[in-house]
This record gives C-alpha cells, sequence and structure tokens, in this order.
C-alpha cells in the first residue's frame, strides 16, 4: 500500500507519540477548554518509542469555548469530500453533543504545529483524514467529555461516576443538578489529563455509522460558501494569462496596441513565458488577451506530439526495470507453465478539470505578501509565494479557502508561483484567473504509462507465474524525493505491487521513464492505472481459463475474506450470471486500494451499429472497515465512478507540435447528467479501521467497463480512453 510505504520514509525528525503525549490539555486562547490532538498515529503505535525521541506537538485542537461552541482546528482542507461533516461526527459522538455544535476550522501554514505525519508535511490527499482522524478525534472528544464530568462533579462535590454528560452539559441525575459545558470549561482546563479514557462501544455509537447530512451544503447551496475564485480584496483588479503553448517555450514577442485600447484594460505584463492581461473586470482582461498579437519560440518541445511519446515509452518499456516485488521464480516458473499469455496494456494523459479553474489572488508590497487560494498544500503555497517574491517565508500570509475540486491538481504550486509573478509588477492586489483552456493546455497531467504484462496458467488454468513492467513518469521523484528509493515510486505501483489475489512467483517492476509533459497527481493516483491492468489482464486468464470471471477470482481469493466477501456481495447484487438484454454485458472489477476492498459490476451496452459504449448501471459492494457517515461514502462512490466513467470512456490529453490539442469541456468530456448510470453501493458491516473513499470508485471502474464490452464484443480494450481503444481492439 502507497501509505505504508510512505509512512517508512516519513522524515526522520517526525514526532513519534507516547501514551501520555497522545493529548495534551490546557487553557484556550480567550478562555475555554483546549484539548491537542495527534493526528495519524495511534498511541499503541507508539509505546515502544526510543529513549530520547523528539518531544511530541499535536497537530490538531479541539476547542470548546465558554458559550459551549465546539470548534476543531486542522490541516486538512474540504475540497468536496465530505470531511468537514465526517470530521465533527468523530468529535460529537464521543463528546456527547450535537452535530451541529462542531465546526472546523482549516489551520494556518505550520508544518510542524499541523503536518500530516504520514507526509511529513501540511497537506490534504491519499484519502488519509479519516484514517488519520478516526481514533484521535474519537479521544480527543472522551478526554474532553471525561474533564468536563470531573470538573462538575468537584463542583457539586460527588462522584464522577455519578454524573454523566449528554448533550452539551453534564448532569447528576440524583439531584437533577445539571451544568452546560460552557460553565465548566475554565474548571477543567486545570485539571491534570486523565490517565485512562474509555471510548465509547460501538454498540452505543448515536452518530457514527448513522447518514448525516453535509454541515457545509446550506452554504453551498445558497452561494455564502467561499471559494479562491471568490476572494475580493479592496482595490483588487482582475487578470488573466496566456502561457507558452509549448511545454518550456519563451515568449519571442507581444503587440499590446490593440489589449491597451481595449475599455477596462489596465496594464499588461509581460514574463519569461507569458503574458498577463490586467484589468478592471475578467470580461476586460479576456477581451484584452484576445487582442494581444503574440509570438512564442516554442524552442527544444515544438515537434513533439503524442506518437513520438508512445513510441519512446514503448522503448524505454523494453528495459529491465527497478524491481518492486520478487517473489519465487517468475522464469522457471513462466517455462513449466501450460499457457502464456502476455499483453501492452495503455493509459493516457488525462487532465483534472476542476470545476473552478486555477485562480490565486495576491499582493506583494515591500514588506510583504499576501495570498488569497484554495489549497490542498498550504506551506507549499506559503514556500511558493516567498521564493516567487523574494520575501522570507514568514513574510508571506497564506488565506486558504473551500476547493472546487482538488482531484490532485491542488497539490500542487505552479499557479500560485505565477500568480505572485505577475502581482510583483502589480501596484495593488490582483487576482489571477485561469480561463478553463489556459486551465486545460497547461494542467500538470495524469501520467501516460506503458505496460507489459505477462502470465503463466497450469493446466487448470490457474496462475502460476506473473509480471508486470510499469513504464512512465515518477511524481514522487518531484514531489516527494524522499519517498522515491531504489527507482522505485510507490505511487507509481500502488494496486500493481499487492494484487488481492493469490499469485506465485511474481515479479513487479518500474521503468522511470519522463516524457517532456508535466504530470501530477489524479484522483485514484497509482491504482487508477494499475487496476485497470491487473483487471483486465485476470479477466483475459479468466476467459483463456474458459472460466467465468466471478469464480475466476474467487478461487484465487483463499486468504482474503474481505475482498472474497465485497466480490460476491457485488455479483450477488448486479445479478450475475442473470440474462440481460441484447447488446448488453456485465463487468466485474475487484481491488484494495486506500486501505478499501472494493469490487464493481458495470453493465455496459453496445450498440450494433458501432455507437459508443454506454454504461447503463453500476453496482458496488465495498468494505472500508468502520463507516463514519454512510451518505458520503455513498457519495464519494458516486462521485469516483462519474469522475472514473469520463476518464475511461473519453479523457486523453493529446499533443500536437508540443502543444496539448484539447481545450474546453466539449473535448474533455465529463459524463453529463442525463448519460450517468444508476449507481447502487453496498456497504459490509465492518469493525476493522476505517479505509479511505476518496479514490477507490475512480480507480476500479475502468476494467469494470472494458471487461463488460469484452463480454458483448469479445473485443479486448487494452488501451484508454475506450472511444479510442476500442477501435483498435
Amino acid at each position: 500500500m502507497l501509505i505504508d510505504r510512505l509512512t517508512e520514509h516519513a522524515p526522520a525528525d517526525s514526532p513519534a507519540l507516547s501514551r501520555r503525549g497522545f493529548l495534551s490539555i490546557g487553557a484556550a486562547l480567550g478562555g475555554g477548554l483546549l484539548i491537542g490532538v495527534g493526528l495519524g498515529a495511534m498511541p499503541e503505535a507508539a509505546e515502544a518509542a526510543p529513549a530520547g525521541t523528539p518531544p511530541w506537538t499535536p497537530n490538531a485542537f479541539v476547542k470548546i469555548a465558554p458559550d459551549g461552541r465546539v470548534t476543531v482546528t486542522m490541516g486538512y482542507i474540504e475540497m468536496g469530500q465530505g470531511t468537514y461533516t465526517s470530521v465533527p461526527m468523530l468529535i460529537a459522538e464521543e463528546l456527547e453533543v450535537d452535530l451541529a455544535a462542531v465546526r472546523v476550522e482549516h489551520a494556518p501554514p505550520d508544518d510542524k504545529l499541523y503536518g500530516n505525519p504520514l507526509l511529513g508535511f501540511q497537506v490534504t490527499g491519499g484519502s488519509t483524514t479519516i484514517r488519520a482522524a478516526y481514533e484521535p478525534l474519537r479521544r480527543a472528544g472522551a478526554t474532553a467529555r471525561t474533564v468536563l464530568v470531573q470538573a462538575a462533579a468537584q463542583r457539586w462535590k460527588v462522584a464522577p461516576d455519578s454524573c454523566k454528560a449528554t448533550r452539551g452539559e453534564v448532569v447528576h441525575a440524583a439531584s437533577g443538578r445539571r451544568l452546560k459545558y460552557g460553565a465548566l470549561v475554565a474548571d477543567a482546563a486545570k485539571l491534570p489529563l486523565p490517565e485512562k479514557v474509555a471510548l465509547k462501544a460501538p454498540a452505543d455509537f448515536r452518530l457514527i455509522g448513522t447518514p448525516a447530512k453535509r454541515l457545509d451544503s446550506p452554504a453551498k447551496v445558497d452561494g455564502s460558501a467561499l471559494y479562491g475564485i471568490d476572494a475580493k480584496v479592496p482595490g483588487m483588479k482582475v487578470a488573466t494569462l496566456a502561457q507558452s503553448p509549448v511545454f518550456g517555450g519563451r515568449l519571442r514577442s507581444v503587440d499590446d496596441s490593440k489589449a491597451k485600447a481595449v475599455r477596462g484594460v489596465r496594464q499588461i505584463v509581460r514574463l519569461d513565458d507569458c503574458v498577463a492581461v490586467v484589468a478592471d473586470h475578467m470580461g476586460a482582461a479576456k477581451k484584452g488577451l484576445a487582442a494581444l498579437a503574440i509570438e512564442w519560440d516554442g524552442g527544444a518541445n515544438a515537434g513533439i506530439d503524442s506518437a513520438a511519446i508512445v513510441e519512446s515509452m514503448m522503448q524505454a518499456s523494453l528495459q529491465t526495470g527497478a524491481v518492486a516485488r520478487n517473489e519465487g521464480d517468475d522464469a522457471a516458473a513462466m517455462t513449466g507453465a501450460a499457457q502464456r499469455l502476455e499483453a501492452v496494456y495503455e493509459v493516457p494523459f488525462l487532465v483534472h478539470a476542476a470545476m473552478e479553474p486555477l485562480n490565486c489572488t495576491v499582493r506583494v508590497r515591500p514588506d510583504g505578501c499576501e495570498v488569497w487560494v484554495g489549497t490542498q498544500v498550504i506551506t507549499r503555497a506559503r514556500a511558493a509565494a516567498a521564493a516567487a517574491s523574494g520575501l522570507p517565508v514568514e513574510k508571506v500570509t497564506v488565506h486558504n479557502h473551500l476547493l472546487g475540486g482538488g482531484f490532485g491538481r491542488r497539490l500542487e504550486v505552479d499557479s500560485i508561483t505565477r500568480a505572485v509573478q505577475i502581482a510583483k509588477q502589480v501596484d495593488g492586489p490582483v487576482k489571477v484567473v485561469w480561463t478553463r483552456e489556459e486551465d486545460t493546455q497547461h494542467d500538470m497531467y495524469r501520467p501516460y504509462f506503458y505496460d507489459r504484462v505477462s502470465a503463466g496458467l497450469d493446466a487448470q488454468g490457474r496462475p502460476v507465474a506473473w509480471r508486470h513492467r510499469i513504464t512512465g513518469s515518477s511524481i514522487l521523484k518531484r514531489w516527494l524525493p524522499p519517498a522515491y528509493n531504489n527507482g522505485v515510486d510507490p505511487e507509481t505501483i500502488d494496486g500493481a505491487e499487492k494484487p488481492p489475489y493469490a499469485l506465485p512467483n511474481i515479479r513487479v517492476e518500474y521503468v522511470n521513464h519522463e516524457p517532456p509533459v508535466p504530470t501530477a497527481f489524479w484522483r485514484g493516483v497509482g491504482p487508477t492505472h494499475n487496476v485497470f491492468v491487473v483487471e483486465s489482464f485476470i479477466d483475459e486468464l479468466a476467459h483463456a481459463a474458459k472460466a467465468d470471471p466471478v469464480d475466476y477470482r474467487r478461487a484465487l481469493l483463499g486468504a482474503n475474506p474481505r475482498a472474497k466477501a465485497v466480490l460476491e456481495l457485488a455479483a450477488q447484487k448486479a445479478g450475475w450470471g442473470t440474462p440481460l438484454p441484447p447488446q448488453r454485458g456485465r463487468g466485474v472489477s475487484l481491488q484494495f486500494a486506500f486501505g478499501t476492498f472494493m469490487a464493481l459490476v458495470a453493465e455496459v451496452e453496445v450498440p450494433k451499429d458501432g455507437g459508443e459504449p454506454v454504461v447503463r448501471r453500476v453496482v458496488c459492494a465495498l468494505d472500508t472497515g468502520v463507516v463514519v457517515n454512510p451518505d458520503t461514502v455513498q457519495a464519494q462512490v458516486q462521485s469516483g465512478v462519474i469522475f472514473g466513467i469520463s476518464g475511461a470512456l473519453w479523457g486523453e490529453a493529446t499533443l500536437k507540435d508540443g502543444r496539448i490539442e484539447q481545450s474546453n469541456f466539449h473535448d474533455v468530456r465529463p459524463l453529463r447528467i442525463n448519460e450517468t448510470p444508476a449507481i447502487e453501493t453496498h456497504i459490509v458491516a465492518s469493525g476493522e479501521a476505517p479505509g479511505g473513499m476518496g479514490e477507490p470508485g475512480t480507480s476500479g471502474i475502468a476494467p469494470a467497463i472494458t471487461n463488460a464490452i469484452f463480454a458483448v464484443t469479445g473485443k479486448r480494450v487494452r488501451r484508454l480512453p475506450v472511444s479510442r481503444g476500442l477501435t483498435s481492439a
């Protein structure tokens, strides 16, 4: 698993926790009770912390104010995944308050105080928030409840166990006395941290495991929610920009005479590889940009096209790669196999296409820089602004906002650097907004991958050897260098290194190859391409063995009961094996990714006349451990599946003359409401630790679709998108 590997490479000075150091307690600034929490590590995990371990510091805080309001401050941001509802549920459950009484506050940039312990700095991503927060925040809520009860008991001079916390107050049933939490926080803050705090038994949960309406929905419905693009600063101008259409190209010349004549245009900013038009509003800025006559020097990449990139990747894939996993003797097993199969799979560059285009508002002054933006990496945003402005990092202030879609794009800070470069030439604050076209053609794309996979089968069709060689970019090599070791990128191999099946004699390799296209994480990260390859090829093995695809998978899951359970549940709910209308077929996929077991069955119609395939129904069964908010889980499945269908059927970014050819939603096609299939979600009850839910739906849907297409047509799609791969199958 990716997180397992990343944890291995957490910075050496990551705070280790001891049981007593897991929480802190004290008075809040301005009054109230403050609980400091360590997210991302369980107290049991650090009992063996060596002597001399650096002092622990909390990375989240729970504050109960004298008026009873409960605020959680932590380093994770809300970008549609429901964190700002699920996290309050954890606190409210143990603290015994109503869910509406708890709100989440995004922390200011501070890696030491709010860093994600799994990655070593302040970042939201990787489907990690609930996994990191589940026990620590429950424990924080339980600790607060305990000291509040103790404070009430001391005031009443009764035994603590004769008191009970309920709905924001402490009650002494025998005397009928009761006090609200706000009246007790000052006394509670003076109490020592309890030696032991009992968490509620699952049978006593009143919130966890029940569907809760999103706390952030009303503001998003009435328009009062503030995203980065909503930032307004007195005196602010608006700018839009044109960057070199060729990666690595430069600005040769620009004639701005017509642009300056546009009403509302105030300034033209020139950079080495970019021109920006600053205006009173976006409309004037766009008109001014369209009036510019720009000449670019494309440089070394001006002649690059998609075919050349794929050819270079094919050649690179012939090399032996760094070994990610090597168990048994795959060569001997392959030689002795009764049947051998091999295939090449390809997945394309993909754009992120977040509904909120890139934007960043900046004010640069001689003594400071202020940034308004929505970002998944606030401390990196601050560092980027400092580097671009030439100011010390402590002179930079970043105001984070809600994100109108992240999908990995806002894990990057190139847009913040660009905005500061422009703002340095503007007198006063300026909001820099990427048009949809600029956003699409200057994305940092999901990498292209070229995979070679082969297997040997015994006489019964069971796999006895498995080889998988992945060729493509490494994002972690650039983004988190300590995680890239011995030529292996744990994100790139995630989903391929440990398939859910018993595969004897397995070898997985990675060939790092970097085309001249900037790449970044995309929703589902490594599993989005690896699950497609593994689950498509497993389907090929089932076909070669003349076995039913579900039966074939089930037979390989003897030591994996949770995977087997979701596979069987999905098959049952989908009516696997029952008749379908003509031209329809079912396909299945199975994965273990982000700590979640998930099986998907897609029902796909392929018209006889050669029309494009239509996904009619998707059935999902999952085991993600303890579920905090089933409503959020269902929403994440639906969102991930829809995102994944769009990518699988139509998604690709292609190059011609060094330029991305796609530009807007007419050729970056998202699934529309009327095209969206029925999506069913079935959750397996589980007491295991929570898994991640933001990304599995995206990573598992592509092979379910292509396997269904094979069931209808007999054509194996080995190259995505389907619109391209089906014609070449």
